[in-house]
């Protein structure tokens, strides 16, 4: 019993001690059988992986979902990259990666193959996402871009707005027309589906 005591003190003064082999965590009991009370709470080493390694995920392993300043139907101005200064409407968003797609920006060619024999293949044009740090939110009438705002209105509301005009952006006639909108092409492509 002496014997293994010393052994365990002189591994402890030691650098390589009876916790950590080349830097991997073992058993306390591993060196000796002999139960010892320690102080020292064991910690578990974790790999930082780099951001680019692995989508960042919740505990559910559902992807983290970021705020974005921009929503569907909001009209952007393309502030950085090779379509800079054009203009558009935001019509689909990607929460997960902060992307957006805006109407007639950022144009790809889609090489498309024929499906059936005698249709011939198609070279399309498609919207390809931005990331939404790239576009910034434009009013029409003023023809200006903007940051955008939060205010309470006297009702309650909470809504958005332009900072340098004031234009509130959330309200309910800009809501209706988005509505109708796509409703408009829901019933257009229920019609093409059906024909």
């Amino acid at each position: 019993m002496a014997a293994l005591a010393a052994l365990q003190s002189s591994l402890t003064a030691l650098s390589l001690s009876s916790n950590s082999f080349l830097g991997q965590r073992l058993p306390p009991n591993f060196a000796s059988p002999v139960p010892v009370n320690s102080t020292v709470k064991p910690c578990l080493i974790a790999a930082k992986l780099k951001r680019w390694e692995r989508k960042e995920c919740k505990p559910n392993s559902l992807p983290v979902l970021h705020k974005m300043h921009v929503k569907i139907g909001d009209t952007v101005k393309v502030i950085a990259g090779r379509d800079k200064g054009k203009t558009g409407e935001i019509t689909k968003i990607f929460k997960h990666n902060s992307t957006v797609v805006v109407q007639e920006v950022n144009l790809k060619t889609k090489h498309v193959k024929s499906r059936e024999e005698g249709e011939p293949g198609q070279i399309l044009k498609i919207e390809a996402p931005i990331h939404s740090s790239n576009v910034m939110l434009y009013s029409k009438e003023q023809n200006v871009t903007s940051r955008v705002g939060h205010k309470m209105l006297d009702n309650g509301k909470w809504v958005r707005y332009l900072i340098k005009t004031g234009e509130i952006i959330d309200s309910v006639e800009n809501w209706k027309k988005l509505k109708e909108s796509k409703d408009k092409t829901e019933v257009a492509a229920a019609t093409t589906t059906t024909s």
